[in-house]
């Protein structure tokens, strides 16, 4: 009987380190995107860069939120990474949603590698309209 009482114990005690383990393993597991930086725009015009961020690679989304323009009523977004050389351009994403009311548009680029990236709004487009953002994210 006691041999039962000691490893009931002993079970109890190893599904509690198990559990404890498990538990930290997921709190230090990164996200899929771990990174992100905010800010706004003022006044930004066709071909303005944004920042540079230094990606260890994975997907990059962009989020405007609370557009506006005395011109047009959407602004296009390009990722690009810094490279010696000519910047590779990857796909444009037209953000209109943002021009709503407190709305919010977004544009997210798959994997490009690791690298130092930044957006260009209007990149090489005739709009020469300028467009602000109240908030913008980058989650990298």
């Amino acid at each position: 009987m006691i041999a039962t009482s000691t490893m009931a114990r002993t079970g109890k005690r190893a599904v509690i380190v198990g559990m404890a383990a498990a538990a930290v393993v997921g709190a230090l597991a990164m996200p899929a995107q771990a990174s992100s930086w905010s800010s706004s725009l003022t006044n930004a015009g066709a071909d303005f860069e944004s920042r540079r961020w230094t990606d260890t690679g994975g997907s990059t989304t962009i989020k405007f939120t609370s557009c506006s323009s005395a011109g047009t009523q959407a602004v296009g977004v390009t990722l690009r990474k810094d490279v010696f050389g000519p910047d590779p351009t990857y796909a444009i994403a037209n953000f209109t949603n943002c021009f709503n009311s407190g709305a919010t548009s977004s544009g997210t680029w798959d994997d490009h590698g690791s690298g130092d990236y930044y957006f260009v709004v209007n990149y090489a487009t005739s709009t020469y309209a300028t467009v602000s953002v109240k908030s913008l994210t980058v989650y990298y």
